[in-house]
């Protein structure tokens, strides 16, 4: 057995062994209702004590069981889909130093080792979306990192207003929200949440980040890095006000109606799972402004779970099909990949909210609970359309692999043999099935009773049907020529480029910021500061100890015009 296969192996029982003892760890504290806090004191400076802390309750117990599960599953899956790349173990390492930078950040309630994480991961993620050597993935992997220094830069601020409280674990200042250090902090921690996230207007890193390798996708888009903002959201939900919680209630909602609109109009398959990962953070964020936390922390487990599995059956799919990522390229696949198109479907189908699958019981408790809130019209508008455009985006994707026509070429070998691919698919296709109901009976061992109308509570469903036959029908009918768009058309252009987002992220900064920074570079750093700083002080300095050593030489010349000058000066004085 080769050695990439070995390390491999080794790393997903690792994990899965990881992954076994947090879930019996969370189960026994979600039922005896335990938690254990664990300090190491380093240094204390003023009566604030800086230490390493860790927290281990039932809540990142659980998710780091979930983490390192759906890391095991990807590091097997990545032994065939990575097979035959020259840098097999260099990925691996990667690929677990992320696991392990989410895993600090998991159990960290304190402010400077989050930060450590919170670093650790957009360093590794930046390493992972350029390791393929190119133009393409080199933009990407800086879009990605400089979209994701915004919020390093907040929580720096943040742990430096922290100082002020006397400490940095925040779990112990989280309710006292009436200090006006924790309004501030509570602000600084939503922006860096939405940067990590990808919440307007940072949204254009998350499909960028799709040059990574998809195992990666797989990793980052279900448990890892993207889910690291609400994450945090979710442990500083009771220090949210009424401004910050309106504030981010409207942003996630455009966000989420913002990558709906665009995945159906999007043609590379990575991405348009990428902008329904987009659209699903929207809902974990509104849900969050809405005051329910436990439900934003459901449906994080619950998506992680069916996401990875769809990306995992992309990868499938487009390692099948000579790495070409076009859906329109695609087509029949149901007759020669049955098992990852049946996959895929079961993960589509779970991502609308279909009853009983996994994310049924997160989505459509979502749906209910935001309709019993009090919210605008507006409000109530984006949520209605974002599920009618997760529906009809995943029919169309339905559409174009499984009843459309053959389009790949006639050599290309689909097949759906893999052993090492399928059976992390089958892992996860059987989560996604029982993960949903296994999650609402332990979280939410009571049951919720919500009162709504007949016309309110059958709308979800209603709105779905009407966004599932619109994707299958629109889709038909451009398909058949009957009915073309213009790819120039400026509201297509518009709609499918994210509201020209990153454009907006890469010209606009370039445009403005960086060239800002080259003028104040030449004209400050480089010249007048230059001139009268550093380098004028260097100059100063070394033109006066060259005086200060001719003076010292002892010479007569010195000392002669000395006292001419002196007897000058002093005659001088006395006329």
């Amino acid at each position: 057995m080769l050695w990439y296969v070995r390390m491999n192996l080794t790393s997903m029982v690792f994990l899965m062994i990881i992954s076994m003892m947090s879930a019996v760890s969370s189960l026994y504290m979600l039922v005896g209702g335990y938690c254990c806090y664990i300090e190491w004191e380093i240094i204390t400076i003023n009566s604030c004590s800086l230490g390493m802390t860790l927290i281990l309750d039932w809540m990142s117990m659980l998710f780091m069981s979930f983490v390192t599960f759906i890391s095991a599953m990807v590091l097997f899956y990545s032994g065939g889909y990575m097979s035959g790349d020259e840098n097999m173990t260099r990925f691996i390492y990667l690929v677990l130093g992320f696991v392990a930078s989410m895993g600090f950040l998991i159990v960290s309630p304190n402010m400077v080792s989050i930060l450590l994480g919170w670093d650790g991961l957009g360093l590794v993620s930046y390493a992972l979306v350029i390791y393929y050597q190119n133009e393409k993935s080199m933009n990407a992997g800086m879009l990605t990192a400089l979209s994701n220094r915004v919020g390093d830069v907040a929580i720096l601020l943040s742990v430096a207003l922290m100082f002020e409280l006397g400490g940095w674990s925040f779990i112990f200042y989280v309710d006292s929200a009436k200090i006006s250090s924790i309004s501030w902090l509570a602000g600084l921690v939503i922006l860096a949440g939405m940067t990590k996230s990808a919440q307007i207007p940072f949204s254009a890193w998350l499909p960028a980040a799709m040059a990574a390798p998809t195992p990666v996708s797989a990793l980052v888009h279900s448990s890892t890095l993207v889910t690291a903002g609400v994450y945090l959201l979710i442990r500083f939900s009771p220090a949210l006000g009424g401004l910050e919680q309106s504030s981010l209630l409207l942003l996630a909602g455009l966000t989420m109606f913002m990558a709906g609109l665009g995945a159906n109009f999007e043609t590379d398959l990575k991405k348009i799972i990428a902008l329904s990962t987009l659209s699903q953070l929207g809902v974990m964020m509104s849900v969050l402004a809405l005051g329910y936390s436990k439900l934003a922390f459901f449906h994080l487990l619950a998506h992680a779970l069916f996401k990875a599995l769809l990306f995992m059956c992309a990868g499938s799919i487009i390692h099948s099909a000579g790495g070409s990522q076009d859906i329109r390229s695609m087509g029949a696949l149901v007759y020669f990949m049955p098992l990852s198109v049946a996959s895929i479907n079961l993960a589509n189908l779970a991502l609308c909210g279909t009853p009983f699958l996994a994310g049924f019981y997160s989505k459509d408790l979502i749906l209910e609970v935001a309709f019993c809130s009090i919210l605008n019209e507006f409000c109530i508008l984006l949520l209605v359309l974002a599920t009618g455009l997760t529906v009809c985006y995943t029919f169309r994707l339905v559409y174009y692999r499984v009843w459309g026509d053959f389009h790949l070429m006639t050599l290309s070998s689909v097949w759906d043999e893999d052993t090492v691919m399928t059976l992390p698919m089958i892992c996860l296709g059987a989560a996604a099935v029982v993960g949903g109901a296994g999650l609402s009976w332990l979280i939410f061992p009571s049951p919720w009773i919500i009162c709504l109308p007949l016309g309110v509570k059958v709308l979800a469903f209603i709105v779905s049907f009407i966004g599932g036959t619109i994707g299958y029908i629109f889709n038909l009918i451009v398909e058949s020529h009957f009915l073309t768009f213009p790819s120039k058309h400026s509201v297509i252009s518009f709609v499918g480029a994210m509201w020209f987002m990153p454009f907006l992220s890469t010209y606009g900064v370039s445009n403005s910021f960086l060239k800002a920074g080259l003028v104040y570079t030449r004209a400050g750093d480089g010249g007048w500061l230059e001139c009268y700083g550093a380098q004028g002080g260097h100059s100063s300095f070394m033109k006066s100890s060259f005086y200060l050593q001719v003076a010292q030489d002892n010479s007569i010349k010195i000392y002669i015009v000395m006292f001419v000058f002196w007897l000058i000066l002093f005659g001088l004085v006395l006329l």
